[in-house]
């Protein structure tokens, strides 16, 4: 292998299409990248514009209505506070003595842990920032359907709705009969990132990351809908190198990225 056949955009993407389709936790259908913006560096913010609420009033015929009330600017910021790096090389002796490609391997193996630093960094920040969820149930399937209860009275909508589950909890529901004979999904049709069935409304996902780095022996069940996180990321460089005082091909990356739970109440949390 030689620098000179590197081309980094063609790595770039491959390394970036990695981490998209490993992710559970940062994939569309949990968290969304509507501000994903152009991100350069640790520490650029995307600021996520709004609104207050409007005022609705009776109106009352006859009478002058009130003054136009002006928009509050309502504004939050996704701070893009998380920067990851992996540098390797392969020796020029073992680049010719290896039969596979191993600086392809080792690209397809810092993509996965890259993808598992950044789906723990979303989990854990779901739990910071998050509501913790009002139930009092030990079944696990009841349990799903008072999250999904919770979710009703604070008028989150039901389409699209999802539930990250760790092994145990995944476990007891394949125990029970209204999960297996409707949610379940068989083995075959089990998506790679995480999906594993349906169950109480919810789209079952199955992840260990959702620990509290405080009580890591603790899994949660996170529950939600996309709209409660936005999540941004950007592969910001990757460069292949010679290091000086080596015969070697070195390749190094940075990943960027960040995370902001902007509707609290359309998130919950439930250690188990």
């Amino acid at each position: 292998m030689s620098v000179d056949g590197f081309i980094p955009q063609i790595w770039t993407a491959r390394l970036l299409a990695a981490l998209q389709k490993a992710l559970v936790f940062g994939q569309a259908n949990v968290v969304n990248r509507d501000y994903q913006g152009e991100i350069s560096q640790k520490g650029d913010t995307v600021n996520i514009g709004g609104i207050g609420a409007i005022t609705v009033k009776t109106y009352t015929k006859n009478t002058d209505i009130d003054a136009p009330e002006d928009l509050a600017d309502d504004m939050t910021a996704l701070v893009i506070d998380q920067a990851d790096y992996f540098n390797f090389q392969v020796d020029d002796i073992d680049a010719r003595q290896a039969a596979v490609r191993l600086v392809d391997a080792a690209m397809t193996d810092a993509a996965y842990r890259m993808r598992d630093k950044a789906d723990r960094f979303i989990a854990l920040r779901i739990i910071a920032d998050g509501t913790a969820a009002n139930t009092t149930a030990t079944d696990a399937y009841v349990q799903l359907v008072e999250l999904g209860v919770q979710l009703d009275e604070a008028d989150v909508p039901t389409a699209g709705r999802y539930a990250v589950v760790p092994p145990a909890f995944h476990g007891l529901l394949l125990q029970d009969d209204r999960f297996v004979a409707s949610g379940a999904l068989p083995a075959d049709q089990r998506l790679l990132n995480g999906q594993i069935g349906e169950a109480a409304g919810f789209a079952i996902l199955k992840s260990n990351n959702a620990r509290d780095d405080a009580t890591p022996a603790v899994p949660h069940v996170i529950a939600g809908h996309p709209m409660a996180v936005s999540y941004a990321e950007q592969i910001n460089k990757v460069e292949a190198f010679r290091p000086e005082a080596r015969f070697a091909d070195a390749v190094k990356g940075l990943h960027l990225y960040g995370a902001k739970v902007v509707r609290p109440a359309a998130v919950l949390y439930l250690p188990l």
